[in-house]
């Protein structure tokens, strides 16, 4: 049985859309981005640590970073914060980096999945009405583009669902190269 080492409805909502069988088992980590740690490394190191965190056979973590000029935006605790993140992203590009780590055995496979995201140029009252709605605080970048986030959001080049927090297509590939699927 695959263990997914996250406690994220959404990866559990992408997977079960898959036709995923798998267990939760959420990973215990320190997530704290390290002094000068860019956003790719720490999306890969929090990713791998989950997986190898966890016990099982075949373990799946993920970690979900929104990157600004190299810099991780992490998830706001109030709605301060949450509005300083909507004003940086306003009207700019970033890129959502998720990395997926896949434990057999002892092994780690792992992929890492970018998307550019484009943000509308937003109103101070599209900011408080976002914010109203309490989705931006469980959500790196303060923001959900699955919900009412969505309407945030300009154009996205890249994997939708790596936006959500998993990036599908890769996550598929990597379990059935690995015959864990």
């Amino acid at each position: 049985m695959l263990i997914l080492a996250s406690a994220s409805p959404r990866r559990r909502a992408l997977l079960e859309s898959a036709g995923i069988a798998f267990e939760v088992r959420p990973a215990d980590l320190d997530e704290s981005v390290l002094p000068a740690e860019l956003p790719k490394p720490y999306a890969r190191r929090v990713a791998r640590g989950k997986a190898l965190a966890v016990a099982g056979d075949r373990v799946l973590a993920a970690d979900t970073v929104v990157a600004l000029d190299g810099a991780v935006l992490g998830k706001p605790s109030g709605p301060e914060e949450a509005r300083a993140l909507l004003l940086l992203l306003s009207g700019r590009t970033h890129t959502v980096y998720t990395a997926v780590a896949l434990r057999v055995g002892t092994r780690v496979h792992e992929r890492i999945c970018a998307t550019q995201v484009r943000f509308r140029e937003l109103e101070e009252r599209d900011i408080a009405a976002y914010i109203a709605t309490g989705e931006p605080y469980d959500k790196a970048g303060g923001y959900g583009i699955q919900g009412h986030g969505g309407a945030l959001v300009d154009r996205v080049r890249g994997s939708y669902t790596n936006v959500i927090g998993l990036p599908l297509r890769e996550t598929l590939a990597l379990l059935a190269r690995f015959g864990a699927r």
